[in-house]
């Protein structure tokens, strides 16, 4: 089974992502933020990962740098799922090496289809 990182800090939309990613047969692992997240990697293989940018701690964009930087997680699939929509906002997501953009609220067959998209 493939396992997917969900990383925002609002509990009620990570809820709504882990709901429509086990419905999809995916397992999940949570985090509440970039420092959360990255310490909740140890071991982890991950087969994509959806963050959102704005979050206490450490963000979004400064997380997939930080990830990016990391031997194992280099090439993971990393989807910005985000209320910022701004062109401004989605090339930095791209400097920092995120692969997509998603912006909430998201449709839940949209969501599945980019994660089925990206994980090839």
């Amino acid at each position: 089974m493939k396992t997917i990182m969900t990383v925002d800090d609002s509990a009620t939309l990570r809820q709504m992502v882990v709901f429509v990613l086990r419905g999809g047969g995916y397992q999940v692992v949570e985090a509440v933020d970039g420092l959360d997240a990255l310490s909740k990697l140890e071991g982890q293989e991950l087969h994509l990962i959806l963050t959102d940018i704005n979050m206490p701690k450490m963000d979004g964009l400064e997380f997939i740098r930080q990830l990016r930087a990391m031997t194992d997680y280099k090439f993971v699939p990393i989807i910005l799922l985000t209320t910022e929509s701004h062109p401004e906002k989605k090339r930095e997501g791209k400097a920092a090496g995120a692969t997509g953009w998603i912006v909430k609220p998201f449709n839940p067959d949209q969501l599945l289809a980019v994660v089925k998209k990206v994980m090839r």
